[in-house]
């Protein structure tokens, strides 16, 4: 990993059609691997600021800038995340990062230019509003994280934050009118998995409209290939805890509680959201 300074006035990299994955940055996606295991080594201060801006830069629907992320540095926060998510190497990243919806911020701005937020007129706080603002801060998050694998870091997307919604709400000390999305762990690779393999194109790329069940294309040879692909990744991983095939798994998943026991709805209304809306 090399050092970087602002790159905001760089000349974007010239690339070539026949040659499109050997372009560094499709090289990176090509080649992302989620990573849990890090070095010990902090990420250069001029290498953050970069992987930040970068997210500031992503898209964001109606130019609302509908996003925040907390960059956690307190340890013992650091040891409560890893709580909540239940997987110790959350405090063990050298970077970490919560990213929020933020309307909160966009409210006190609004009540600046004389809005009665508390009004049936304020809309910031409405089921559409709430998606984009979560679209918005996935999207920021992806910046991020691809920026980080081009400059050789490497990242874990961590979904494990939200669950317990509401401690983690209380943790961050989140006011109103914002709700955690996803966090982001960043540092230098100490560990170089194998690539998780990927669904058969033809199973999820479709053209103009989408398969009905009688065309939905779920070949019997290539869904066999792929779960035993998949099985063979997870054997490589850990060969003490065999997992199953990946149909078997969604089968599974397709009955699983646990998502039921993190209602994404109640902590929204808490949070002063109208899901309903």
């Amino acid at each position: 990993m090399s050092d970087m300074s602002d790159t905001s006035h760089q000349a974007p990299a010239e690339s070539s059609s026949h040659d499109s994955e050997q372009h560094p940055t499709i090289a990176s996606l090509l080649n992302r691997r989620s990573i849990r295991h890090f070095k010990p080594s902090p990420v250069p201060p001029k290498v953050i600021d970069t992987l930040e801006t970068v997210a500031q830069h992503a898209a964001t629907s109606q130019y609302l800038n509908s996003w925040s992320m907390l960059r956690v540095e307190d340890e013992d926060l650091k040891q409560a995340l890893a709580r909540i998510g239940r997987q110790p190497y959350i405090a063990e990243a050298p970077l970490l990062y919560v990213f929020i919806i933020d309307q909160h911020r966009n409210a006190r701005l609004a009540e600046r230019q004389g809005v009665d937020t508390a009004s049936e007129d304020f809309t910031l706080n409405s089921s559409y509003i709430f998606a984009q603002s979560q679209n918005d801060a996935v999207l920021a998050l992806h910046a991020m994280e691809t920026a980080a694998y081009a400059l050789g870091l490497g990242c874990v997307i961590l979904g494990s934050v939200l669950n317990d919604i509401d401690g983690l709400i209380d943790l961050l000390k989140l006011p109103a009118l914002t709700y955690p999305v996803l966090g982001l762990a960043i540092g230098e690779p100490d560990e170089h998995p194998a690539l998780k393999p990927r669904l058969p194109k033809a199973m999820q790329v479709f053209e103009n409209t989408y398969p009905d069940d009688a065309t939905l294309d779920l070949p019997d040879q290539a869904l066999e290939d792929f779960d035993s692909a998949v099985h063979h990744y997870y054997d490589l991983r850990d060969p003490s805890r065999p997992l199953a095939t990946f149909s078997e798994q969604i089968a599974a998943k397709s009955q699983a509680s646990s998502p039921l026991a993190k209602p994404l709805e109640p902590p929204a209304i808490r949070q002063g959201f109208t899901p309903g809306r």
